[in-house]
């Protein structure tokens, strides 16, 4: 401000060769600004689609069971006592267990035609008893003892299945619950993916729209290199961050400006230094 009708003016000035220099890095800096600020390195991404790779072209998570109808279907509608029975049915009484008994049944009439019965008959003929009733008697002995002998080999057999039923029935348990957990866990995994995924396209396509202004940053650094070491932002911002630091940057600029009615330029750096501190932070 000047006094008695005149204008005064204070000027900063730094040594013609470092002036000098610092015009070349302008100039160098203006020519360089020119050719990137249209050539985003971002211009060309491609967003990740995250449903492709989880259920493959076509399909959404709303294309298979909601979670908690895979808990109806394999919890909540599970009679377990049912779920025993069938079980202990198909262990107990499986095909495999009447081909066993029926296996020793032929093995055991083999033997007693081969072996049984004949020393049976030769002891009733050497007592002349081949045709009284000690001999129908007999045979009905034999094969009284045949049937128990077979009974006694099925129950024997089955019975050894029964803890065998149940560990089957405790495991179809668990794996009905490992059915939920892990269709739970794919759900939870796909959705941390999908926000993490849906971040980073979000993030590139605000670094791409907001690329001038990166570049324009180094020009601001550039064109305050003489005033000392300063804070520069070398990261691309994103959206929300980014935006919110351009908001305050032109809004204390401004409010700088009209602060400082003597000299606007330092004014205006100031209060934009400021705003820029103040988006970024908040």
């Amino acid at each position: 401000m000047g006094g008695d009708g005149g204008d005064s003016r204070t000027e900063i000035r730094y040594a013609p060769y470092v002036e000098q220099h610092h015009q070349a890095f302008l100039e160098i800096m203006a020519v360089k600004k020119w050719l990137a600020i249209d050539a985003s390195p971002f211009a060309g991404y491609t967003d990740l689609e995250i449903d492709d790779a989880f259920f493959g072209a076509g399909y959404l998570i709303t294309s298979f069971p909601a979670l908690y109808d895979m808990y109806g279907k394999f919890m909540a509608g599970l009679d377990i006592e049912v779920l025993y029975g069938q079980i202990f049915e198909d262990t107990v009484n499986a095909a495999a267990i009447n081909n066993l008994v029926s296996a020793e049944a032929v093995l055991l009439d083999d033997d007693i035609e081969a072996n049984s019965i004949p020393r049976f008959q030769v002891g009733m003929r050497d007592i002349n008893s081949v045709v009284s009733s000690s001999y129908v008697v007999g045979r009905a002995m034999i094969e009284d003892a045949r049937v128990k002998s077979i009974s006694k080999f099925s129950a024997g057999l089955k019975y050894q299945m029964i803890p065998v039923a149940s560990d089957r029935w405790k495991g179809h348990l668990e794996w009905n619950k490992a059915v939920v957990m892990s269709y739970a866990e794919i759900m939870k995994l796909y959705y941390s993916a999908k926000m993490d995924i849906d971040d980073k396209n979000y993030s590139m396509a605000a670094k791409n729209l907001l690329w001038p202004f990166t570049v324009l940053e180094y020009e601001r650094a550039a064109l305050g290199a003489l005033q000392g070491a300063t804070t520069t932002e070398t990261d691309v911002k994103g959206a929300s961050r980014g935006a919110k630091a351009i908001s305050g940057a032109l809004s204390g600029a401004a409010m700088g400006a009209m602060a400082f009615p003597a000299n606007p330029a330092i004014g205006a750096g100031i209060g934009g230094v400021v705003g820029l501190a103040a988006g970024l932070l908040s």
